[in-house]
């Protein structure tokens, strides 16, 4: 721990996690170095620019107090930045396997090991290795195997699990108030010793009461298992919504009404048009496959009976639109408002609205997309990655998928609009205009529940909600 530093922290992987994380890490520790590496060059150089390569509420000024005080580095150099750490965050993607053994439900932590590798064979004085990326409980035995085998003679490593808990969309209070922050750690004197440096990193800004210190097997389940349980309640009132909607109940009521009790308390009780984003599908499918592999079969059927009722609720969305707009939408314009998975973020991935869109696509919509954050090349590749969708699989989907700059643009004409993201900026729309500009009847598709409908329907919309009678 040389120079003016009292710890210098490397970040191995510049993404949607190690990128925040670093910058708010920077902002509430001036006297620690931390350096941010990635492969990419184009991520790297849009971290040092002005325009940064994700999109968070608050996240420019946070970088911005790091650049300033001058401990803030994003930098390509990995090997330098891993020879000059004390300590080395691993915070790298771990996808879901496409192929091989566990394909579609086990997390694929390829990048993870390389990571290790790469830490092993440059590293010449001891280092702390945290796992930042979420990862298949007991990966850490792995991380611990490879940097062991790969070490230099005299060179000691001791792993640590931090796993994060960030909602996109929030990720900057998340990190600089968060409810907890999470270390395992081998339970040995070294082990130990290694968990206290990171807990004396957070406490200079996070109360030690909030501080939870675990085992490392522990701490690696605990993230699984804290987006499963939120992605259950997601899907548990979005099954309710469907008997609501058929038998006339409300399901803002139920969800009201429950919500006030404290043991269930209110929060994930909105229905909608699906869950999406990087986290609850992967590690909801990542939980049943280890369910799997322990033979503890009912238990992986519970879990993933989750996604079922997810994808359930995004293909009930869509064929309700048909429906509803007598039995075809062949030709007709469908205006989709939102394409990210939820507001105040520009990711795309697993979002619900690709998977309406591929939908409406199938039958021969002209889908018209207004997005705030998410441009059309990465909309594209979302099709891509997420559903094989894309000019070669399906000839004429990219002309039947139109982006717009603004949302009087997208409903133009259209028989329809669909919200699917809950974007502020769609509650205060004129929907006067909008109307004006459609063709009749005009139907609104509200996936997210955040219009009036009375409002609209006096207006002349034929509205739609999640779990509510029709207006």
């Amino acid at each position: 721990m040389g120079d003016d530093w009292e710890l210098k922290i490397c970040c191995m992987g510049a993404g949607y996690v190690g990128g925040p994380t670093m910058a708010v890490i920077a902002k509430m520790c001036p006297k620690i170095l931390v350096t941010v590496v990635d492969l990419s060059k184009k991520q790297i150089d849009a971290w040092n620019s002005d325009n940064l390569p994700i999109y968070e509420p608050g996240l420019d000024e946070v970088v911005k107090v790091g650049r300033a005080q001058g401990n803030l580095v994003f930098s390509t150099d990995i090997e330098a930045g891993i020879a000059a750490a004390d300590v080395v965050f691993i915070s790298v993607n771990t996808p879901t396997k496409t192929s091989g053994i566990g394909a579609g439900r086990a997390a694929n932590v390829k990048n993870c090991e390389l990571c290790a590798r790469t830490i092993a064979s440059v590293a010449t004085s001891d280092k702390i290795v945290v796992e930042k990326s979420t990862v298949p409980v007991r990966t850490s035995d792995a991380v611990r195997s490879v940097l062991e085998h790969g070490a230099k003679p005299g060179v000691k490593f001791q792993v640590l699990s931090n796993p994060e808990f960030l909602a996109e969309g929030t990720a900057v209070p998340d990190l600089e108030a968060p409810p907890r922050v999470l270390l395992g750690s081998l339970q040995t004197p070294e082990g130990i010793a290694a968990c206290q440096v990171m807990v004396d990193v957070y406490a200079k800004w996070v109360p030690k009461e909030k501080i939870l210190t675990t085992n490392l097997w522990s701490s690696e389940l605990s993230k699984l298992v804290a987006n499963a349980m939120l992605a259950q309640r997601v899907s548990s009132v979005n099954s309710i919504s469907a008997l609501c909607e058929a038998t006339g109940a409300d399901i803002s009521e139920i969800s009201r009404s429950c919500g006030t009790d404290p043991r269930i308390g209110p929060k994930f009780l909105q229905a909608s048009v699906g869950f999406g984003g990087s986290c609850f599908q992967k590690d909801i499918l990542n939980l049943v496959y280890l369910c799997e592999s322990y033979g503890l079969t009912e238990c992986a059927e519970y879990w993933n009976w989750v996604v079922k009722m997810n994808d359930y609720q995004k293909s009930r969305f869509a064929k309700n639109v048909v429906r509803t707009m007598f039995n075809t939408i062949t030709g007709k314009k469908i205006a989709l408002l939102g394409f990210a998975f939820k507001k105040d973020t520009g990711d795309t991935r697993e979002t619900a609205a690709a998977f309406v869109c591929k939908d409406f696509v199938d039958e021969m919509a002209k889908v018209h997309v207004y997005d705030p954050q998410v441009t059309r090349e990465v909309m594209m590749q979302e099709f891509k990655y997420t559903l094989n969708l894309t000019e070669t699989t399906q000839p004429g989907f990219s002309d039947l998928i139109v982006t717009e700059t603004d949302p009087y643009a997208a409903a133009a004409g259209a028989h329809a609009l669909c919200i699917v993201t809950e974007w502020d900026e769609f509650k205060t729309l004129d929907y006067q205009k909008l109307y004006d500009s459609m063709a009749k009847p005009a139907f609104v598709f509200d996936g997210r529940n955040i219009v009036d409908p009375k409002k609209l329907k006096d207006i002349g919309f034929q509205v739609y909600m999640i779990g509510k009678p029709a207006a």
